[in-house]
């Protein structure tokens, strides 16, 4: 699988079968959405910064909720959280995505606001390879409550998302709190191509994808 970021929370996913492009974002938020084509486009939740389907060509399979896919051998599955850390009560909910192909699980956590997770929500993303989490804060936990459910989830890679970069208008913080917060040295990339043979077996490896 190749795994490349266009900023915020936008990523593709690019299986030995299928396309998949990640909460597409509306030019608004600073950031100028690339020109993408993909089988299957996933919606987080319905923020401008995560619904931007037009920008997506190919007349993709949009999924925008909770639920079990399985297209062309990959497997989609689709878990409600919050998007705050009041029940929803402020931003309301979205929804983490966990893609399977080939053995390999990857984790997007979307724009998630809860502190702590639930059993449930622990048991959903059980034997995450790759976890794909926003630390920026603010509208989402930050990098001290994303250090703390890598410690819970224990995935093999992590790549941050949704973090201050430059252009962006809305007011988030820079990745290098998350990064002294993990005491990790980052292995920086302009895309991730991974399998599952490939993923390190006794440590957490920091991937930082730099936008495309």
């Amino acid at each position: 699988m190749k795994i490349t970021w266009y900023g915020q929370s936008c990523f593709k996913f690019k299986c030995n079968n299928l396309d998949i492009v990640i909460d597409p974002y509306d030019n608004s938020l600073g950031l100028k959405m690339p020109k993408l084509k993909a089988d299957v486009v996933l919606i987080s939740h319905d923020h401008f910064d995560h619904n931007n389907i037009k920008a997506i060509s190919g007349s993709p399979f949009k999924i925008d909720g909770p639920g079990e896919y399985e297209l062309k051998n990959v497997f989609i599955y689709g878990k409600s959280a919050f998007h705050d850390d009041k029940q929803g009560q402020e931003r309301g909910s979205v929804t983490m995505y966990v893609i399977e192909e080939e053995k390999l699980k990857i984790a997007h956590l979307s724009d998630l606001g809860q502190k702590k997770l639930t059993e449930e929500q622990l048991d959903f993303l059980d034997n995450v390879d790759v976890l794909l989490l926003p630390v920026g804060g603010n509208y989402t936990i930050g990098a001290s409550e994303a250090g703390d459910l890598i410690n819970e989830i224990e995935p093999r890679i992590v790549i941050p998302m949704h973090y201050k970069i430059p252009g962006i208008k809305v007011a988030l913080e820079g990745v290098e709190k998350f990064v002294k917060e993990l005491g990790l040295n980052p292995q920086t990339e302009d895309e991730l191509k991974i399998i599952h043979s490939d993923l390190p077996s006794n440590e957490l490896k920091l991937v930082i994808l730099n936008k495309q």
